[in-house]
């Protein structure tokens, strides 16, 4: 639930006052990844910085924060997905990744600090890996820059699984998956984990940050005038940095440097960092897609057979799925303090903690003193409900 989103809902604030409307869709070429101040696929190599932003604003590159990039083309696909990860190093067993998705209009660097912060808070035994959904980031689609990209829920799921299959295809040998979803990021992971655990994967728990179904829903109409409220281009990628610190859109500086300069693209490809940036995803034409990112999602949050994690930025009104599921202890509820809708870029270390503790929580080994006349303790792996 985006700020704008949580005032004009819950309080009834009036409406901000409206900037330049226009939206104009980018053209994903790859040519201008050597211009992005990016990263190469494979491993991260920190590259000097091209960009003559202020220190404040300039970009970082993803090597600051995963250990490698991957370009996944899964078979019958129309589409080459950008994917960032960081290997686990599990003391034993064959380990857990967190897996990503982003929000609508963001990309897998979103997660870039996080990814960062939960490596340090695990020791290294949890893995990260998040990639760039269509019509994001820099996954490359077959004629989307005709016909826009298709952002349903079923490409979503379908796009999802087809990553993890290909990543990861042997169930047997996987590591577990934490899957976690950020606004509208929820919806995928939610369909996609039943039909992960059938193909044999072990999903260990579910974490959706800053989304109730009920509010979004309500919210919808509000959408347009939202989107088109901010400005329709900038003059570089630090500009664009420093819109998103001093409007508030993100609050912290080190996570909107690496984020940000793949939410953008130059307006003539290959221009580079310091010319004109226009949005590279158009959220108004996803507009189709809205109603069933949300619909249903609280029930599916709550049927989850794992453990079941929701973080909300600031207190929310939660819908009657999830009341009645909170009252009946099905799942972990943490309220962030002092972030935004971008909680997970605002404040990541807190909520790198937070799953890492909901992690160790419902993953654990417990050791039961022996019974009479037994020869040895009995273990007792706990993966399940929060």
């Amino acid at each position: 639930m985006s700020d704008e989103f949580r005032r004009s809902i819950l309080n009834r604030l009036p409406p901000m006052a409206p900037t330049k409307a226009p939206w104009a869709t980018a053209d994903d070429d790859e040519e201008d990844d050597e211009e992005e101040l990016a990263d190469g696929v494979g491993d991260l190599v920190s590259p000097s910085s091209r960009s003559a932003a202020p220190a404040a604003f300039a970009p970082l590159s993803a090597s600051e924060f995963f250990e490698q990039a991957l370009e996944v083309t899964p078979d019958d696909s129309d589409a080459t997905f950008r994917a960032y990860l960081t290997e686990p190093h599990p003391k034993s067993g064959k380990g857990t990744y967190v897996l990503a998705h982003h929000g609508g209009g963001a990309s897998a660097l979103s997660f870039a600090a996080l990814a960062r912060d939960v490596t340090a808070r695990s020791s290294g035994e949890l893995g990260f890996f998040a990639f760039d959904a269509r019509g994001h980031g820099k996954t490359r689609v077959g004629g989307e820059e005709k016909r826009g990209a298709d952002l349903a829920l079923d490409v979503l799921v379908a796009d999802f699984i087809a990553v993890v299959r290909h990543v990861f295809p042997d169930p047997k040998a996987a590591p577990s998956f934490l899957l976690l979803g950020h606004s509208m990021g929820a919806a995928p992971i939610l369909s996609a984990a039943p039909l992960l655990q059938k193909l044999g994967y072990t999903v260990c728990g579910v974490a959706v940050l800053d989304v109730v179904e009920g509010t979004a829903i309500e919210a919808l109409p509000l959408m347009k005038g939202i989107i088109s409220k901010r400005p329709s281009s900038f003059t570089s990628v630090s500009n664009a940095i420093a819109w998103h610190l001093n409007s508030g859109s993100i609050r912290n500086a080190t996570s909107a440097r690496v984020s940000v300069p793949s939410y953008v693209v130059s307006e003539a490809p290959g221009a580079g960092v310091d010319s004109k940036q226009v949005w590279r995803t158009d959220l108004l034409s996803t507009e189709p897609f809205w109603e069933g990112w949300y619909t249903g999602l609280s029930e599916r949050f709550v049927t989850a057979r794992c453990a079941r994690l929701l973080v909300l930025a600031g207190q929310e009104r939660l819908d009657r799925d999830l009341m009645v599921g909170q009252m009946q202890g099905k799942f972990q509820l943490e309220v962030m303090q002092d972030v935004g809708h971008y909680l997970h870029e605002d404040d990541p270390d807190t909520l790198a903690t937070t799953l890492v503790a909901f992690w160790r929580r419902n993953t654990q080994v417990l050791v039961l003193p022996p019974k009479i006349g037994a020869a040895r303790p009995v273990e007792v792996k706990q993966v399940g409900e929060a």
